[in-house]
């Protein structure tokens, strides 16, 4: 399976982005740990918050 890494990555980086406007401080540390980590790092924490890394398939 091979996955668009920088559309799950800005998508995540979107999420938690907004998770931080929204009043969670907590999220700029994943904000900032998104942009650094691993590309397995990145799915399992995709996945940990609800994301389906399926829909991020390259066809």
């Amino acid at each position: 399976m091979a996955i668009d890494i920088d559309l799950l990555r800005r998508d995540l980086e979107n999420y938690f982005g907004t998770e931080a406007f929204a009043g969670f401080p907590m999220a700029l540390t994943e904000l900032e740990r998104i942009q650094k980590c691993s590309d397995e790092e990145l799915i399992r924490t995709a996945q940990k918050n609800g994301f389906n890394p399926e829909k991020y398939e390259n066809n």
